[in-house]
């Protein structure tokens, strides 16, 4: 088999022809186009202003059940952990010693008021006598006296059966609100005195509920100052709704009012008591039970709201926003945000009513390049979580085209750099 050679310089003009031709694509190639980013203008918008503060419920009264006299309990007559009302009574104490008491308050009562007879008889009696000058001035006086002494010893025999029947009334022990009763203190048998304040329960008012909330010194006072320099609008603090979320993380169903805010701080842990009252006619609030509480505070009327996708953090963990400036040049700026309200962060400062801040295409836009802004297309607040892929994806897509928009002349050069290592 018999091979040709070809000539050498055939092989130089060949490839100098193939990689002129290349240069000359390049060189006409179209310029890159500016990239294509989705803005959304900022503007003032009304948000409420939510508060959440960890609390503990607490009764709304509390009663003690305590002996009020000494004696024997001799039965109790309530079930633990039942409903009870106010006067129902709970514990009978041997009333034995007291109906004894009575009895001799009011025999000593008796024999008062028939002194007072006789001691009335004589003052009447010297009255006369001491007209006609029969008996002396004194001894006169001295009848009087007792007439006066008399009467008082029936007043404080009044007043002995009086106690003797408050005492025996106290050996029925009774409620003293209408309420839930808890663990009873003592069983029948017991002994109870009343110079100790003998414990035998406790009853306490479930409905409604006090909310006992905690919040920090420094938040009180920023929410004071929005609200005297005009940023929060609030109807004053008794018509402040309050929400609960229960340890289990449902949203309790009644809705509470905020009560009062402490006037002192606690010096110990720099937090201020608010208080909020809830209906609890299921019961579901117990004392002591642990909750997160939602203060409405108020409405800013001049919030700005970006769309998440908007706000990215920095390696400090600090929130940022691409801004595109009236030269459509991006600029990076530092956000400092409150909280979230619907899908979007709200601002407190970092943008400036009417900024335009970058939320599709952010991997094209970087600060100080040139960007062509238009509006953004979002999907709707409902559809934000299922369609937020798709919502940056466009963006991508557009860079994608773009690039291969720049990329079309890469074939030519690269049929040209192989022919150049085929020679």
């Amino acid at each position: 088999m018999r091979v040709e050679r070809v000539p050498f310089r055939l092989i130089t003009a060949a490839t100098a022809a193939l990689i002129l031709a290349a240069c000359g694509e390049k060189q006409s190639a179209p310029p890159p186009q500016t990239p294509e980013v989705g803005v959304v203008t900022v503007q003032p918008t009304t948000v409420p202003v939510v508060s959440e503060l960890p609390g503990r419920t607490s009764a709304f009264l509390v009663a003690q059940v305590r002996a009020r006299v000494d004696g024997i309990v001799q039965r109790r007559e309530f079930t633990e952990g039942a409903d009870v009302k106010a006067g129902q009574r709970l514990y009978k104490i041997d009333p034995a010693p007291y109906i004894a008491a009575l009895n001799t308050a009011k025999a000593t009562l008796a024999k008062a008021q028939a002194n007072v007879a006789t001691q009335n008889a004589l003052a009447a009696r010297y009255k006369v006598l001491v007209a006609a000058n029969a008996v002396s001035k004194q001894d006169y006086d001295n009848a009087v006296a007792s007439q006066g002494q008399a009467v008082a010893d029936v007043a404080s025999g009044k007043a002995a059966v009086d106690t003797a029947q408050i005492n025996l009334g106290y050996t029925d022990v009774v409620s003293p609100i209408t309420g839930r009763i808890g663990l009873s203190q003592v069983t029948p048998g017991a002994y109870v005195q009343a110079s100790a304040a003998t414990l035998l329960s406790t009853v306490q008012q479930l409905d409604p509920v006090y909310v006992d909330l905690t919040q920090s010194s420094v938040d009180g006072l920023k929410l004071r100052r929005d609200i005297q320099e005009g940023r929060l609008q609030t109807g004053g603090p008794n018509a402040a709704k309050v929400s609960l979320i229960l340890e289990d993380g449902r949203t309790y169903s009644e809705q509470g009012k905020l009560q009062f805010s402490d006037v002192s701080v606690d010096q110990g842990t720099g937090s201020v008591t608010v208080r909020a009252i809830f209906p609890n006619k299921d019961r579901v609030l117990l004392p002591g039970m642990f909750v997160r509480a939602r203060i409405d505070e108020g409405v800013n009327n001049k919030a700005l709201v970006v769309p998440q996708v908007g706000v990215t953090h920095d390696q400090k963990g600090q929130p940022t926003a691409l801004v595109v400036g009236p030269d459509n040049k991006v600029a990076l700026r530092q956000l400092v945000t409150s909280g979230t309200f619907g899908s979007g962060w709200v601002v407190d400062s970092g943008l400036n009513a009417g900024d335009r801040v970058v939320v599709q295409g952010t991997d094209k836009a970087r600060p100080g390049s040139t960007v062509k802004p238009v509006d953004a297309q979002l999907p709707p607040p409902g559809a934000q979580g299922a369609s937020g892929a798709d919502a940056s994806s466009a963006p991508a897509a557009a860079g994608a085209s773009g690039a291969a928009a720049s990329s079309a002349p890469a074939p030519a050069s690269a049929a040209a750099a192989s022919a150049a290592s085929g020679a």
